[in-house]
């Protein structure tokens, strides 16, 4: 079958623009019916039925008689009025097929992180161009004390497709912890191998956040590899969010030994954990006792995020202290040792 000039025309748009043929066949013989009424208001609608030779673009308007038949009532130059009264129509229909294929592609990357820049600022949201669509960035998945300019380049998480008063959009975020974990996915290549896996964060946006790795394999260490030769790496994570702080603690399965991870720097003494209520006691010497806290209480609520775990913190007396010091003393290869004993004894 020849391809005729109005079928070639119709294939080349849809394929420039990413639709079906017949969705924009359908749009065209709904505008072919809203043309018809408007200069004959006196016929129903539903009586109506449009046609479109899908070969040669020729238009007709039929009407349904009481016996189910149709009754060609095409009006003399039809075709030009319908086509002018179409054409807007027509536009808004691919419009519309464009935006849901382009939605459908965002929903696919949801998760991902994407570079784009700062169109304009909409009551405190940002409006951010990704290239094919914009997105809606809220005052709430903003960086708290970031400042956003029209043009400033950024990088954002896509982090749902979400109904507006305007129809779906997409929306992004900068404060959500997955931003973090997708930032490190793009600086460390054992995250995207597999080698490295990030098993849990725990985040307060534009101040710090707690990001708990592991590994697969016994040569690699994940909390060298995040932070990367002379903290390359993890530095570069930190440059795109300002001045967050990053706390890297490697994951254990042991549940004491990661609760006390979690409330580094602060060095824990002992942890009794209660399964039963997801409460874990933490012991720490005195002069370790506002470092597990930190200030306003942030480094503690980090590590129960983080962990799972509510956590109740107590100061040691004066004979953990003397232990600790004891501890102190020993050389470093033997201190490592002894204190992984002392967790397998607790675990």
């Amino acid at each position: 079958m020849a391809i005729t000039e109005f079928s070639s025309a119709l294939n080349q748009v849809c394929n420039e623009r990413g639709i079906s043929a017949s969705s924009v066949l359908e749009a065209i013989k709904t505008s072919l019916i809203a043309a018809y009424k408007k200069d004959y208001p006196g016929v129903s609608t539903i009586d109506l039925v449009a046609e479109i030779n899908e070969e040669n673009g020729e238009a007709k308007i039929y009407k349904t008689l009481e016996d189910g038949s149709l009754q060609d009532i095409t009006p003399a130059g039809f075709g030009r009025i319908a086509a002018q009264t179409a054409k807007q129509v027509i536009l808004q229909k691919i419009r519309e097929e464009e935006k849901d294929a382009v939605l459908d592609e965002y929903k696919k990357r949801i998760g991902e992180i994407v570079a784009g820049h700062i169109f304009r600022m909409e009551k405190g949201n940002a409006i951010v161009d990704l290239g094919k669509t914009q997105a809606t960035m809220v005052i709430s998945d903003q960086i708290p004390g970031e400042r956003y300019y029209i043009n400033q380049r950024l990088k954002v998480l896509i982090k749902e497709i979400k109904e507006g008063e305007k129809g779906a959009e997409v929306i992004v975020s900068r404060s959500d912890p997955k931003f973090i974990a997708g930032l490190f996915a793009m600086e460390v290549p054992e995250i995207t191998s597999g080698s490295v896996k990030i098993e849990a964060i725990a985040r307060e946006a534009g101040s710090r956040t707690k990001i708990a790795v592991s590994s697969s394999q016994e040569r690699i260490d994940p909390v060298g590899s995040c932070v990367g030769q002379k903290g390359v790496r993890v530095t570069n994570v930190i440059n795109e969010i300002g001045d967050e702080k990053i706390d890297i603690i490697a994951y254990s399965q042991s549940r004491e030994r990661f609760i006390a991870s979690s409330l580094s720097p602060a060095k824990v003494r002992d942890v009794i954990i209660d399964l039963d209520t997801k409460t874990a006691t933490i012991e720490v010497m005195e002069d370790q006792l506002s470092l597990a806290i930190g200030k306003d209480g942030q480094n503690v609520r980090l590590a129960a995020k983080l962990t799972g775990f509510k956590i109740d913190i107590k100061g040691g007396n004066t004979e953990t202290v003397a232990e600790s010091k004891e501890m102190e003393e020993i050389p470093v290869k033997e201190k490592k040792k002894a204190v992984k004993k002392v967790y397998k004894k607790k675990s």
